[in-house]
C-alpha cells in the first residue's frame, strides 16, 4: 500500500471535531501566559502577533490542501472547512486584542491608525474578505448560492491571504527571514493556482 493510500486511510477515520477543539488551544495558552506575564518584556505584542501569525498559518494550511492532494496524493480535503474557520477564529481574536486590550477602545487613534498605517489597512482589506467567506462556509450557503457561486465567493481566499502575509511583512518592520518565508510560500501557492501552471503539472503527470 502506498503511503499516500495509507495517510488517507487514516484520515478517512479521523472525525472534524478534534480539530476544531485541538485548534483553540494555541490562544488559551497564549492568553493565559499573557495574563502571568509570561510572554517577555511587551507580552501584549507578543499575543497579537501570535494570533496574527496563527491565522496565517492555517490559511496556508488551508490552502495547501489541494496541491497537497494534487501532487502528493493526500487528501484533507474534509478539513479545509476547518482550518479555514479556525484561521478566522485567530484573525478576529488578533483584531480584537489590538482594539479592546491594545487601543482600547480609543477610537479616534484607531481610526487614525486606519488611514495613515499601511499594514493596518492592509490587514483590515484582508480582514474584511475573510468575512463572507467564515459567513458562507456552512452547506446551508453551499446550497443556497450554489456550487459555482460558491466557489467563486470563496476565491477571496486568494487576495484576503495575500494581504495577510504582506500586513505580517510590514508589521515586523525589519527584515527578518520569518515573515518573508511566509509570503514566498504564499505567492508560490498562489502561482500554482493560475491557469498556464495547472495545465503543465498536468500535462507532466500524464507523461
Amino acid at each position: 500500500m502506498a503511503v499516500s493510500d495509507l495517510a488517507n486511510k487514516w484520515l478517512r477515520r479521523l472525525p472534524t471535531w478534534p480539530v476544531y477543539v485541538g485548534g483553540v488551544f494555541p490562544a488559551a495558552f497564549y492568553f493565559y501566559w499573557a495574563i502571568n506575564n509570561q510572554l517577555g518584556v511587551d507580552p501584549l505584542q507578543v499575543l497579537e502577533r501570535q494570533l496574527g501569525k496563527w491565522g496565517l498559518q492555517l490559511l496556508i494550511l488551508g490552502l495547501l490542501v489541494t496541491p497537497l492532494r494534487k501532487f502528493a496524493g493526500i487528501s484533507l480535503l474534509k478539513f479545509r472547512r476547518a482550518f479555514g474557520l479556525l484561521a478566522f477564529f485567530y484573525i478576529s481574536l488578533h483584531l480584537l486584542t489590538w482594539v479592546v486590550l491594545d487601543k482600547q477602545f480609543f477610537w479616534a487613534e484607531i481610526l487614525r491608525d486606519l488611514t495613515k498605517r499601511p499594514y493596518i489597512i492592509l490587514g483590515m482589506l484582508g480582514f474584511a474578505l475573510l468575512i463572507p467567506l467564515a459567513i458562507t462556509s456552512n452547506l446551508v450557503s453551499l446550497r443556497r448560492l450554489g456550487a459555482k457561486s460558491w466557489n467563486r465567493l470563496h476565491k477571496l481566499v486568494y487576495p484576503a491571504i495575500f494581504l495577510g502575509a504582506v500586513h505580517y511583512l510590514l508589521v515586523v518592520k525589519v527584515w527578518e527571514s520569518e515573515p518573508m518565508i511566509y509570503l514566498g510560500l504564499v505567492l508560490s501557492l498562489l502561482i500554482l493556482r493560475l491557469p498556464l501552471v495547472n495545465r503543465r503539472k498536468t500535462r507532466r503527470v500524464a507523461a
